[in-house]
């Protein structure tokens, strides 16, 4: 481990920081002009945390620390992954940590935290939307360890470096059923983990169609701030994810120098706006699926990431 590699690690975590509301900002841009509005710009989403901010903090009446604590814990456990994760090199100074089991439990934790949130506030809209936060969760945590575990299978590890790493020694191996079927499910479960269409609709606030948005409904000035921040580093984290597990161009090695350092940042930040882009412009061309027929796509992808563990299994076997 030398300096560079602390400075990789320092670059992502302050690309994930600075960029997460540019990429919620590009998504709802985008939308506007494919819907035919002028929208609000890519900074905008900047423009609502600063108004945020300077907002004051009501606290409901009857709530717990549980309540207080959950955009810290969410926030906290984001930027966790986002520290330890291969974004712009694999050989960060905790990729030690970065275990596909460790960055699972560290998405349920913070889910879990708002979701007890909402249920701390007593209204019915929070404990609705914390139910049914915790029915996608219950589908989406297990899907992603069975479609990462598939990609460990060749790789004959369950470090996220050592994935990307392993990819970009054989990149042909994405294109493999395997790395087809997992990819499928990966795209599935971090539109539903991230809380958008067709699972959840990121801009309504209509009480029967609402998941995340009614967990957060008390919440308000500098907690709604770091709330929403958090859903951007969130969606950001596991876009640039996607990006690396499966087109690891662009990523320094365990060694990087500065321009291998430079070139890791412009990689992400161009893979993340493509793949945020194509999110947006799918969105406008879906509708939200009944609440009812969520957990049958969740059940869908989950047997996707089933499929490549056993056809990962079986090419594994005959190699």
């Amino acid at each position: 481990m030398n300096l560079t590699s602390y400075l990789a690690g320092a670059m992502q975590l302050f690309a994930v920081m600075v960029g997460a509301p540019l990429v919620i900002g590009v998504t709802r841009q985008i939308r506007a002009l494919l819907e035919g509005r002028a929208g609000g710009g890519v900074l905008q989403p900047w423009r609502d945390l600063r108004k945020q901010l300077g907002k004051q903090q009501v606290t409901p009446l009857g709530t717990t620390v549980v309540f207080a604590a959950a955009p810290v814990v969410v926030a906290a456990t984001t930027l966790l992954i986002a520290a330890i994760a291969p974004l712009v090199a694999t050989g960060s100074p905790l990729d030690s940590g970065a275990d596909l089991f460790a960055v699972v439990g560290l998405l349920f934790l913070g889910t879990v935290a708002l979701a007890l949130a909402g249920i701390d506030t007593g209204t019915s809209f929070g404990g609705m939307g914390a139910s049914r936060e915790i029915t996608i969760a219950a589908l989406v945590e297990p899907t992603i360890l069975l479609a990462v575990f598939a990609l460990s299978i060749p790789a004959g590890s369950a470090n996220l470096g050592a994935l990307v790493a392993h990819t970009m020694g054989h990149p042909g191996q994405v294109a493999s059923l395997a790395g087809v079927l997992a990819f499928a499910a990966l795209v599935i479960v971090i539109i539903a983990e991230t809380g958008r269409l067709p699972v959840d609709n990121p801009v309504t606030h209509l009480e029967l169609t609402m998941v995340h948005e009614a967990m957060v409904l008390e919440y308000s000035g500098p907690r709604l701030a770091l709330v929403e921040w958090a859903a951007g580093m969130r969606l950001t984290v596991l876009l640039a994810l996607l990006a690396n597990l499966f087109a690891p161009w662009g990523v320094a090695g365990a060694r990087p120098g500065a321009l291998d350092i430079v070139i890791g940042v412009v990689a992400i930040v161009t893979k993340v706006g493509v793949l945020a882009a194509l999110l947006a412009t799918a969105e406008v061309f879906m509708a939200k699926l009944r609440l009812f027929r969520v957990p049958e796509l969740l059940a869908g992808s989950f047997l996707l990431a089933l499929l490549s563990v056993t056809a990962a299994n079986f090419f594994a076997a005959r190699a």
